[in-house]
Parts: structure tokens; sequence; C-alpha cells
């Protein structure tokens, strides 16, 4: 099992919540949701800008009937333009005004929440389904895993028009090996301050659990990048500076060499050395890993732990 992390790039806007409601008065309710990031200026809400969690949020007071607007904890906070097909979020709520939803039907009311957010939501953003969490599950901080997935088309790919909002296409001919042995190099517990755009406070120690790529059979290709927490845009940053490796502009040991330098924009280059972070439409937060409901509390707690740069040691 990854060690934990715990300032992931996840977070609620709100202060971190108690693990679990009081019993008869809240419950709370994990939500499992994809959606398409183009028309979305990411997960956070924005003045005057369209997000995911104010639709989110919007809907779930309505169709609650709450007097101020719900607030929601997510497992990956992404960018503008990221998409997300296996995201996760939880929000307590009053178990009175969840307990009225079904109406006369005979459905939990769990899964008449399911039904009438998607009736209310428009078309890139659906609750697949709304089930009670475990006690002491937090959608970020009780999170073992998460995993994206960056598609890339380049001159020897099929260039379908069909996935153009997912799939980023490439001028230069990239070399799938070399961005392999590139991408390995940067697996396990590091230091990934590199490629991470810093947060006053926040940790940027990450265990990196599979950095890979595939050409598929259609010539696209596809990353697969596994870490127990992401730190921000630091996908985009990994997958930018192997790219350059695939182009032939840089040596595979190159990334490596970057990590090293634990500053991004460092004296050897960082990011600024001819490294880049990729467009964010490429990228889909694919799958959030969780452990047993009897372990999601003590994940939570482990998470909360701060890590630092003596555990590379």
């Amino acid at each position: 099992m990854p060690l934990p992390s715990p300032d992931v790039n996840a977070g609620s806007l709100s202060a971190v919540s108690p693990l679990q409601p009081s019993p008869g008065a809240f419950v709370r309710l994990r939500l499992d949701l994809a959606y398409d990031g183009t028309d979305f200026a990411g997960w956070a809400p924005q003045p005057r800008l369209r997000t995911v969690y104010g639709d989110l949020s919007a809907a779930l007071t309505t169709v609650l009937r709450q007097p101020r607007p719900v607030r929601l904890t997510v497992a990956g906070r992404t960018d503008a333009g990221v998409h997300a097909k296996g995201q996760v979020a939880h929000v307590d709520v009053p178990e009175s005004a969840l307990a009225t939803l079904p109406g006369r039907s005979d459905r939990a009311p769990e899964a008449a929440l399911a039904t009438r957010l998607r009736g209310i939501l428009k078309h890139d953003l659906v609750v697949y389904e709304v089930t009670r969490a475990p006690v002491g599950f937090d959608a970020r901080f009780s999170a073992l895993e998460r995993r994206y997935r960056y598609r890339l088309a380049d001159p020897d790919a099929v260039r379908d028009p069909l996935r153009r909002r997912d799939t980023v296409w490439w001028r230069r001919r990239l070399d799938v090996d070399s961005m392999n042995h590139a991408a390995r190099s940067l697996e396990g517990l590091g230091d990934f301050a590199a490629f991470c755009k810093r947060r006053e406070g926040a940790t940027t120690i990450r265990t990196l659990v599979e950095f890979s790529w595939e050409r598929r059979t259609d010539g696209v290709l596809e990353a697969t990048v596994r870490a127990d927490a992401f730190c921000h845009s630091m996908v985009r940053s990994l997958v930018g500076a192997v790219v350059r490796v695939g182009e032939g502009l840089r040596d595979p040991d190159w990334p490596a060499g970057l990590q090293r330098e634990r500053q991004r924009g460092g004296p050897g280059g960082g990011l600024g050395g001819g490294a880049l972070v990729v467009p964010a439409l490429g990228l889909v937060l694919d799958e959030v890993l969780y452990p047993a409901d009897s372990e999601v509390a003590e994940r939570s707690r482990l998470t909360r732990v701060r890590r630092h740069v003596s555990e590379l040691a």
C-alpha cells in the first residue's frame, strides 16, 4: 500500500469536517461522478465562472431544499479543462431531507437523489451513484491512490475527430520506448517539487506508483499515471517532461535530473529549461481507490500526517 500523503491536490474549500456526522442528524454520502471538463473552469468554485463544484453544489442544494449551499469534499480537485471518469466526492446532508426524496416510491433515498441529480444537471456532468459512506470515510483523505490517463496523437496515430475533446494532437513523432525509460525513472517515493506549482506550507513528497506509456492499436499514445496523491499540475508537468524525451530533444535521464533539483525552474533549468506543462484536455481522472470500509478512518488519520523531505534519506 502506498505511503500516506497529506497535501493532496484534492481539497475541500471548507475546513476539515468531522469524520462522521452525529447520528440521527446528518448522513455522509459518497458521490461517484464523471464529467467532460471542456466547459468547466475546473472543480473549485470561482466567481462568475462555471465549475464542477458550483454546478453540483447548486443541484444538491435545490434537490435537498437546503437554505444554504451544500458543501462538498472531493478526491481530486481537477484543473480547468481536465476530465474525470471516476471522480469521488462526499457531502454531509440532513437525514430528514434525504428521507423525503423517494416520495411514495419504494426506492432507497440515495437512489432517488442520484436520479434527481441526473435530471437537473447538464449532460457534461453525471452522478452515477450515491451511497451512504462508511464511518470515517473522507473522499480526500481516505483515498489510497488516484489514477490518471493522458492521451496524445502524434503523426503516426489515427486522429479521431470524435475524440478531439480528450486527446491532444501532437505535431512531432514520439518514441514510446524512450518515454517509458524516462517515466520509469521517476517512479517511487520522491520529492516532486520540480513538477508542481508550489503552495505555501504544502508538501511535495509523493509516491508515484506507476508512470507508463502504451501505443494503442490506433497509434494513440496513452500514459497511465498512478500515485497516492498529486500536487497542483503535477501530472501534466510529468507528461510534459517525458514528451521532450519522446521528441528526442532530451535524454531519457533528464526528467530524473529535474526531480533531483527539487525546485521548479531550478539552476539546471527546471520546467523552464525545455520542459512544458501539456494541455489539460488530454488528461482524465480515471479512478480513485479506497481501502476496505473498516480501514477508511485510519487511512484518513494517517494521510493527515505531514510528510517531510527527511523521509527520502
